[in-house]
């Protein structure tokens, strides 16, 4: 595995430290009180955090930009095009769009991007992977050094390996502010067909050699 540190705050939602050649990247925020945790698991690394890599607009992911970019004022933060409408509090949908409640927390962000992207783009080692659905524009992260998948909400994994187009009763959460179920239950097979080594979610533990877990949760979710 590279060297990837969760961070996690309260047993309930991660962020990770991703280890590059110049620093750390950051995969999400948590929450504003996992701020400072994040920071000093940084100094722990001994590396600055070069850059915020947000995976979707929802509070619980974006909670700690703010008081991370306080302290990090070089850090670039980067979102998908489509969130970072989201992030700003644009709550209109694209006509081509599912027209379904957005659902969550979209507390919104003083903190404005300084980088947006698409799929296929890279953030240092980490390849894009739009992964709508969930939010519309919700992306993944692909380490292509190791395997390792950064799937935001796309699965969780606390009370097992789940996607969020079915209600999970162990953890329903992440279900709960699903934007739409069909197309994040296409997102969720579009990343299990990447065949990841691992799989580090926003809610749950790291799994390794996620892919029959995968095709499980899949399977419940159709």
């Amino acid at each position: 595995m590279s060297d990837t540190t969760r961070v996690n705050l309260w047993g309930f939602v991660n962020a990770y430290l991703v280890r590059e050649e110049d620093g750390l990247t950051l995969v999400d925020t948590t929450l504003a009180q996992g701020a400072r945790k994040i920071l000093a698991a940084a100094r722990e690394q001994g590396q600055p955090i070069r850059r915020i890599a947000l995976t979707h607009a929802h509070g619980d992911h974006i909670g700690g930009l703010d008081r991370l970019k306080a302290e990090l004022p070089e850090a670039e933060v980067i979102i998908s095009a489509r969130d970072a409408r989201l992030m700003a509090k644009d709550m209109t949908l694209d006509p081509d769009e599912p027209q379904g409640k957005l659902r969550g927390d979209y507390r919104g962000a003083k903190t404005k991007p300084t980088r947006t992207v698409t799929d296929g783009e890279n953030v240092g080692s980490l390849r894009v992977v739009a992964s709508p659905g969930h939010t519309p524009g919700h992306v993944a992260f692909l380490d292509e050094r190791d395997g390792t998948l950064f799937c935001g909400d796309v699965f969780s994994t606390l009370g097992g390996v789940a996607t969020s187009a079915r209600m999970n009763p162990r953890f329903p959460l992440v279900v709960m502010g699903t934007w739409d179920r069909p197309t994040v239950l296409a997102s969720a097979r579009m990343l299990r067909g990447l065949e990841p080594a691992r799989l580090a979610p926003g809610h749950g533990r790291i799994v390794e050699g996620p892919v029959e877990q995968m095709d499980r949760a899949i399977v419940k979710a159709s």
